[in-house]
């Protein structure tokens, strides 16, 4: 797998990103959310999400009832149906798929949906989303998911 250097970093360096996560959460929204979106843009001009599929494969986007509206919609199946079909509550009471890979993944790493795809989905990996500093907890764990997010690390340690 050609991103799995990356990810092979990501874990080596879960602990000193651990550290520089609380480093971040003192800088300014500003500077922060600037510091993750320039590494964001310069690391996805070189990561094709397609050879990797690392999130699809391992993880579980929530789903909310506006994305299962929509690929109910899409399958033509009733929102019941499909939430007994493909999903389940968690542990923190969200609807994630019944288990992984994604039932939407196909063979070439492309989404069978990707047009009505989850919310979620279409904001993966949060790198270049606003107000970095609250989800820093989820972007290390991405680290261990998703070569650009570990990627993204090492740029801006």
């Amino acid at each position: 797998m050609e991103y799995q250097e990356d990810l092979i970093v990501g874990k080596a360096q879960l602990k000193v990103n651990k550290k520089k996560i609380e480093q971040f959460a003192r800088m300014r929204d500003k500077e922060l959310d600037s510091l993750f979106h320039d590494a964001h843009e310069e690391v996805f001009e070189e990561v094709d999400c397609l050879k990797c599929a690392n999130c699809c494969k391992t993880t579980s986007p929530i789903f909310r009832d506006v994305d299962i509206k929509r690929l109910s919609k899409r399958l033509k199946v009733s929102t019941g149906h499909f939430i007994e079909q493909y999903l389940h509550l968690d542990e923190e009471h969200d609807y994630v798929l019944n288990s992984s890979p994604c039932t939407f993944l196909m063979a070439d790493n492309t989404c069978a949906v990707y047009e009505d795809r989850p919310l979620a989905c279409r904001e993966y990996p949060h790198t270049d989303r606003k107000k970095m500093k609250q989800i820093l907890k989820l972007t290390l764990k991405n680290t261990e998911i998703c070569p650009a997010v570990a990627r993204i690390f090492e740029r801006i340690k």
